[in-house]
């Protein structure tokens, strides 16, 4: 399955950032040249630099991620953990956990839940790259994600086959939750997450994410 995109000429710089979701140019890498980077290009950058990128339109994106946010997203995986280990329902992978979405197409969710019915042969993934898509993703905002890049991200997500999207802002304290691409609520932090038809049982309150545990 592809996604459906009408090709736009590329004249400039802005036009690309525009094209990846508005990001800053920062995290942009220019080699090898927008446009001609491969799955292979993402992990040399990997093992030669141990840089994380993603590869979007034939080019390397770095990962955005600050102390915070992998704070974050280290709370949601031991709560997904505390839940989906003792009863074997599947991996749950972390802000490095790379993802072949389709061909050419490479995302990092901060947080994925895989159940085990998707993983190849209901086994421990053991390549560096594998195509697949998690049940849930969840995306921890960094100050240089844009809203045009999670609206891309969000696409990407239920075109391939995820399920249930998770964007947690720490900035305001909220979380949007996707059960479609055109079907969301906010919620805020005195709501909880629940894991719906994908993690039925599981319950995680936001504010045990956002308050200082060592208050």
């Amino acid at each position: 399955m592809a996604i459906a995109t009408t090709p736009r000429p590329l004249v400039t710089v802005g036009d690309l950032l525009k094209q990846l979701g508005g990001i800053p140019a920062s995290r942009v890498r220019l080699h090898p040249t927008p446009g001609t980077a491969t799955e292979q290009d993402v992990l040399r950058v990997l093992d030669d630099e141990n840089r994380l990128c993603e590869l979007v339109e034939g080019t390397l994106v770095e990962k955005p991620m600050g102390y915070e946010e992998s704070e974050i997203a280290c709370l949601i995986i031991r709560a997904l953990g505390n839940f989906v280990v003792p009863r074997k329902l599947g991996s749950i992978t972390g802000p490095d956990g790379t993802i072949k979405l389709f061909a050419g197409l490479v995302r990092i969710p901060d947080v994925a839940f895989t159940s085990l019915d998707r993983l190849p042969g209901r086994k421990r993934v053991r390549v560096a790259l594998p195509q697949m898509a998690p049940d849930l993703a969840v995306e921890v905002l960094s100050k240089s994600n844009t809203s045009a890049e999670m609206r891309r991200k969000v696409g990407e997500y239920f075109a391939s086959g995820v399920r249930l999207v998770w964007i947690v802002d720490p900035k305001k304290r909220t979380a949007r939750v996707y059960t479609a691409v055109d079907r969301s609520v906010l919620l805020d932090e005195s709501q909880s997450l629940d894991g719906g038809d994908v993690l039925p049982g599981f319950c995680l309150a936001l504010k045990d994410l956002f308050e200082d545990p060592l208050a």
